[in-house]
């Protein structure tokens, strides 16, 4: 059904919501953490379960909008009282079939939390495979999943004009940016994914939008934002017949040709002290390193790019067949599960792919030369949103760009409020075999030091400066200074730019 985002109708649903108490943390509770995290592995029947015989606004409601099951249209009617089941149905979300109201798409909510805030949203996207019981049609408009969130979380919070979101999906990645941005130009190659785009940033009550139909940078074609974001089609899709192509994850390229041409691209739409933050796939060829075809990518821009990419992820060509067969709604078992893997499998040996890799790249386009080429690998849990991380990452990079060492010795430290430190000894033995400095914020970093650097660190309490610093601890470990100093200030400067160590003013 054809979405008809309309101002009055979107205000009259958002009224409605919010009297439900239409919230995520509502919704949970509703039925309970072990039925929530069913619901969030695809099994909804123990919460439709839990909805049975309930007619209350909140429960209708999460019936219809969050699980997409059909309800009453008196329900309904009762639920959304400013809005009616009409009105659902006049902004293409739901029809009617007899007496029910059949939902054509999913509003969720959603709560946020950043720089700006706390707060909350509701997000409509179209019905997901637990609501249309089977494959997904290839036009899906995705609604806020894992890479979503992530996404989201690594957006700079730092305030700018005017922000590109490339691949807007539903939206979110549009509306997480205008709490930044001064104005959002969302693109993407689906006019359906632009329409709930522009319900979204109605029904939450967001100006500042404007939406454009096109690939990649076309639509924006000799414009230059403050920073770009995309959650862009990067899936690595097999182009031969039979092998679905969904529009929200696939970008209709070979390999991980997007994602190589959106790095390639980006700086010509960067302005001056632009950045660039993007999810992508790349593959590992042999005898080619993964992170070694990004930094190829990063060379063959045409504006010169300062670049930090982490890989957070590698999988096999197995795995990763298994991963988005199952992701478009082919269950293993069924009669097209298998000669789909195998359509995946035969793509990847023919450009001998052996793994690949997934993670998050960053570019900024520097006022002068790019000096920043960082390309590394970390992996496990981390503790929440990055964005003021590689915020404050960024902005220690470029300080410490133009420093020399004779600046550094003047500069005054003070160990982030985050960082711990743990020493463990071998029974008997008085001095510490291992001392670890531990990162609660940002990456979740764990360091091996050694005594000098974790005695810096300890020092470091926006009192004396560097140079001083080392001047002590060489004098307490009966060093040499100037190689201490040599050997130190490197690795004080790895510590400014991960984190562990910020500058005192």
């Amino acid at each position: 059904m054809t979405l008809h985002p309309d101002a009055g109708r979107c205000a009259a649903l958002r009224t409605d919501l919010d009297a439900a108490g239409y919230r995520a943390d509502a919704v949970r509770a509703l039925w309970g953490g072990m039925v929530d995290t069913a619901v969030g592995h695809g099994l909804i029947e123990p919460a439709r379960r839990v909805l049975a015989g309930r007619t209350d606004a909140l429960a209708v409601l999460a019936g219809l909008l969050f699980l997409g099951g059909p309800a009453p249209r008196a329900s309904v009617d009762a639920a959304l009282p400013s809005l009616g089941a009409a009105g659902l149905t006049e902004l293409g979300l739901a029809h009617l079939d007899g007496d029910l109201v059949v939902p054509d798409a999913l509003v969720r909510p959603q709560d946020i939390s950043d720089a700006a805030g706390e707060g909350h949203w509701w997000i409509a996207s179209d019905l997901d495979e637990a609501a249309v019981g089977g494959p997904l049609p290839t036009g899906h408009v995705l609604g806020v999943g894992g890479a979503s969130l992530t996404l989201a979380g690594l957006q700079l919070t730092s305030r700018v004009g005017r922000v590109l979101d490339i691949g807007t999906g539903c939206g979110i990645q549009a509306l997480r940016a205008r709490r930044a941005g001064d104005r959002v130009v969302a693109t993407d190659v689906s006019e359906r994914a632009l329409a709930f785009t522009r319900l979204n940033a109605l029904l939450n009550d967001v100006d500042g939008i404007e939406t454009r139909l096109g690939s990649l940078f076309e639509p924006v074609a000799g414009e230059q934002f403050e920073r770009v974001v995309s959650n862009p089609p990067f899936v690595i899709t097999p182009r031969v017949q039979g092998v679905p192509a969904y529009e929200y994850r696939d970008g209709g390229m070979s390999g991980d040709d997007l994602v190589a041409a959106f790095v390639r691209e980006v700086g010509s739409v960067l302005a001056p002290g632009g950045v660039a933050q993007l999810l992508g796939n790349w593959e590992y060829r042999a005898g080619e390193d993964g992170l070694d075809r990004v930094r190829s990518w990063v060379s063959e821009s045409s504006v010169a790019l300062d670049a930090w990419v982490v890989e957070r992820e590698q999988l096999d060509p197995l795995a990763y067949a298994e991963l988005w067969v199952r992701d478009g709604g082919t269950a293993p078992g069924s009669p097209a599960y298998a000669p789909l893997v195998q359509a995946w499998l035969d793509d990847f040996a023919a450009r001998g792919v052996t793994a690949v890799g997934f993670g998050y790249i960053t570019l900024h386009r520097p006022a002068v030369i790019p000096t920043l080429a960082r390309y590394e690998r970390i992996v496990g849990s981390i503790p929440g949103g990055l964005g003021p991380h590689i915020g404050e990452s960024l902005d220690a990079w470029q300080r410490l760009s133009s420093m020399t060492d004779a600046d550094l010795d003047a500069a005054v430290l003070r160990v982030a409020p985050d960082v711990t430190e743990a020493r463990h000894h071998t029974p008997g033995v008085e001095d510490p075999q291992v001392i670890e400095l531990r990162q609660g914020a940002g990456f979740g970093r764990v360091l091996d030091v050694d005594p000098a650097l974790a005695a810096l660190v300890g020092a470091s309490d926006g009192d004396l400066p560097v140079g001083v610093l080392v001047a002590a601890i060489a004098d307490l470990l009966e060093v040499d200074a100037a190689a201490l100093r040599a050997d130190l200030l490197p690795r004080v400067r790895e510590l400014l730019f991960t984190g562990f160590l910020h500058f005192a003013g």
